[in-house]
Formats: C-alpha cells, structure tokens, sequence
C-alpha cells in the first residue's frame, strides 16, 4: 500500500490526465492519502528590463495562489467525492526541483504524474518536468501518458 501518493498538478487538462488513475487505486485500497501539489512558478527574468517596476510581486504572487488554490480545492473535492483521502499543498519554485524535494522533506511513497507526452525536439525545446522528477525522485514514479487520455476522451 502506498500511504502518501503526490500528484504534482499545473492546471493542465493534460496534468489532470493523471486523476482517473489516482481514483482507480483509491477504490482498489491501494492509496492511503493523495497529497494535491500545485507548484507556482513565476519568472520575474521575463518582465522586460524597466518594467519590474510597475509589477507588484506581492500581488502577483497572491493572485497566483488563489487562483491555485482555488483550483487544488476543485480537485481535492472531485476526490473526496470518490471517497479519496485528499490534501492540497502550494509552493514557489521550479516544477521539477521543488517536487523532487518535496518529496526528500516530506513522506511520499510515490508520485503519480501526468506526461504531455512530448517527444524528440519538442521534448529538448520545452523540456520535461515528469521526465526529471523521474530521473531524480527517491520515490517511485508513476508517470502516465496524456494520449491515452486524449484517446478516451
């Protein structure tokens, strides 16, 4: 049994894909509790040079929380409602490295995350947070493909 499942979410459909699985172990007792992670990242480095000023951070940062909370609350309820154990944590950083540590200074048992699935030169142009958390995470990683659920959709 996997006491402490985190699902790392960014507010994608394609992140989300991640959930009928997280339900589907749920009901087969397999999970204890699912921690809802929504890391927020905002990069100040590309507001161009001499409009920092008139950006207020602290305001920025606020509204990104609400709105993530909001949406972490939409999730923890949908599980909830399939009898699911459900928490909801928020924290600033870079996706990968935030929930790759995480999961170092909390009990995570394992890491379920959806894949947008990018391959070739689109996977080197944007990258891969599943792809990293999965090389560097200490727990095991569940990583489940977005096509398969863009196909049953």
């Amino acid at each position: 049994m996997y006491q402490n499942v985190l699902v790392p979410l960014d507010g994608s459909e394609l992140a989300e894909c991640a959930l009928p699985e997280v339900i589907k172990l749920g009901r087969g007792g397999v999970i204890g509790e699912v921690i809802l992670l929504r890391v927020i990242e905002i990069e100040v480095y590309t507001v161009p040079q001499g409009y920092a000023k008139g950006v207020d951070l602290v305001a920025l940062r606020e509204a990104h929380r609400t709105e993530a909370g909001k949406y972490l609350e939409g999730i923890q309820s949908r599980l909830r409602s399939e009898g699911i154990n459900a928490t909801i944590a928020m924290l600033e950083g870079r996706p990968a490295e935030t929930i790759v540590e995480f999961t170092r200074n909390r009990p995570v048992d394992l890491i379920v995350i959806g894949t947008h699935g990018y391959t070739g030169m689109k996977r080197l142009m944007f990258g891969s947070v599943a792809l990293r958390v999965l090389h560097d995470a200490n727990v095991p990683v569940l990583l489940i493909r977005s096509v398969s659920c863009r196909t049953k959709a």
